[in-house]
């Protein structure tokens, strides 16, 4: 008889329910760190493929430096200083200028967020000023290096763990739940390749939004079947009378008779 998720043993149903609400939280923290990092690429909050577009291809008609002033950093200095780094920037941005005309803007504007003690860049050392000021090229072949190894291995975990879990759901057609199981190891490569090559060209933004909305569907349909079938099917089987707390010895002997 195989194993379903309604018949499974108590202390079974909570590791898997515990694993599954930990991975919900993070997967939520996940999207909300998207919304404030890649979401304010534009300088407006909230995701859009302009977003998608200035993170990886980058805005090359100017720097990371002019589009925060004109976008997100606009409400924390006046039109007149914005202009003067603005223009400092055009001109080359050089450290000799930078110390006459920019330097006591920046120490008054921003040293109050960009400082040491800081996660965003510290704009107390004039060359990580001087590389926000150079002209956007989007990620570097670096970091996407990085981030493509950490997510193929991290996230390919924990799509097969939620997809064991699914395995055992009993109300899902077979090819259905083949096809569930898959679909977010083809929707991560898609997510992957998609950085990579909106890097190239800006015409495959749409492609990284479609990946990550496939991962998440995709997610969401194997959670919410899973703990439908440990928690809530067996109680609709049962009339409402309260759940079976069988140990895992007796489950396997059951199983076996």
């Amino acid at each position: 008889m195989p194993y379903k998720l309604k018949d499974l043993p108590f202390s079974v149903k909570v590791l898997f329910s515990s694993y599954l609400l930990i991975i919900a939280i993070g997967y939520l923290v996940a999207m909300l760190q998207i919304l404030f990092t890649h979401g304010l690429a534009d300088g407006k909050f909230g995701l859009s493929i302009e977003d998608i577009v200035y993170s990886y291809y980058g805005n090359r008609s100017g720097s990371k430096l002019e589009l925060m002033l004109n976008g997100s950093m606009k409400p924390f200095a006046p039109p007149g200083e914005r202009f003067e780094i603005i223009r400092w920037v055009r001109s080359g941005a050089s450290e000799k200028s930078y110390g006459k005309t920019v330097k006591p803007i920046i120490e008054q504007r921003c040293l109050k967020c960009h400082n040491p003690d800081a996660s965003i860049p510290d704009f107390t050392r004039f060359e990580v000023l001087r590389e926000r000021a150079a002209t956007d090229m989007g990620a570097t072949i670096q970091s996407l290096v990085r981030v493509t190894h950490i997510h193929l291995f991290g996230i390919a975990f924990i799509f097969m763990f939620i997809g064991i879990i699914f395995c055992f759901a009993s109300g899902v057609p077979e090819k259905l739940k083949a096809l569930s199981v898959a679909m977010p190891f083809i929707f991560q490569l898609t997510d992957i390749a998609s950085w990579w090559l909106t890097k190239l060209s800006p015409h495959f933004a749409w492609l990284v939004i479609a990946g990550g909305a496939g991962m998440a569907m995709a997610f969401v349909f194997m959670w919410i079947v899973s703990m439908y079938e440990m928690w809530l099917l067996p109680l609709q089987q049962r009339g409402g009378r309260e759940i079976r707390t069988e140990s895992y010895s007796r489950y396997l002997r059951r199983e076996h008779d």
